[in-house]
């Protein structure tokens, strides 16, 4: 492959030297420049969950939807939980959808839920690439999905020959954060058909720092 881990860290290091102090932690974010891909063909686009070795380095929002034993285990665990009357009420009020939509990273939902969802939540989650991870009406073990859950980001590939994906914070370990973006960066790679030489640049930055350039 053109990128190596070390040039990846590299890159990492000087993105967070050269990121001013926040009254917050910063995000790590990928970009990923692509060349000579038509997004016009649907083939060429894609959606992707990559699984982030070492995590996101923050707890992620995550809301389950769901009615009966599924909503009674995920109180049990703390979640936020949006029953099916309440997504009713959210058809109602397209402001409030809209904020649910953005408040939470992440939605489990019960499978008979996923028609309601798609009616009433739809327009708002698609567009965010956010649609519920299902599962059976009779799961009540949450535990296992939310630990990947946490760990995992959703990348997209739409209308624009570029890819952003969050790899970390920048509290984390720039060796671990290597990690991640080298997980994301192999995951886009093996979705474009002639793999590397489809790409043009690939930068490391922090949310509000300078990019930095990923050498090859």
């Amino acid at each position: 492959m053109a990128f190596d881990r070390q040039k990846i860290v590299e890159a990492v290091k000087e993105a967070k030297a050269r990121a001013k102090p926040r009254h917050f932690t910063q995000t790590v974010e990928l970009a990923v420049n692509l060349k000579d891909i038509d997004l016009k063909k649907p083939e060429n686009r894609f959606k992707l969950e990559v699984v982030l070795p070492h995590g996101r380095g923050k707890e992620p929002k995550i809301a389950v939807i769901a009615d009966a034993a599924v909503a009674e285990a995920a109180k049990k665990l703390g979640l936020d939980v949006i029953s099916g009357d309440q997504l009713e009420e959210l058809a109602k009020n397209p402001r409030e959808a809209r904020k649910v939509a953005k408040r939470y990273n992440s939605f489990i939902a019960a499978a008979p839920l996923m028609p309601k969802i798609g009616r009433y939540l739809g327009r708002y989650l698609g567009p965010r690439n956010k649609m519920p991870q299902v599962i059976p009406p009779t799961m009540t073990n949450l535990e296992p999905i939310l630990s990947r859950l946490k760990r995992t980001i959703r990348v997209q590939l739409k209308s624009n020959p570029a890819i952003h994906a969050p790899v970390g914070t920048e509290d984390m370990d720039e060796d671990k954060l290597a990690e991640n973006a080298e997980a994301v960066l192999n995951a886009v790679l093996n979705k474009l058909e002639r793999g590397e030489n489809q790409v043009k640049s690939v930068y490391i930055k922090t949310t509000m720092g300078p990019a930095v350039k990923v050498e090859r």
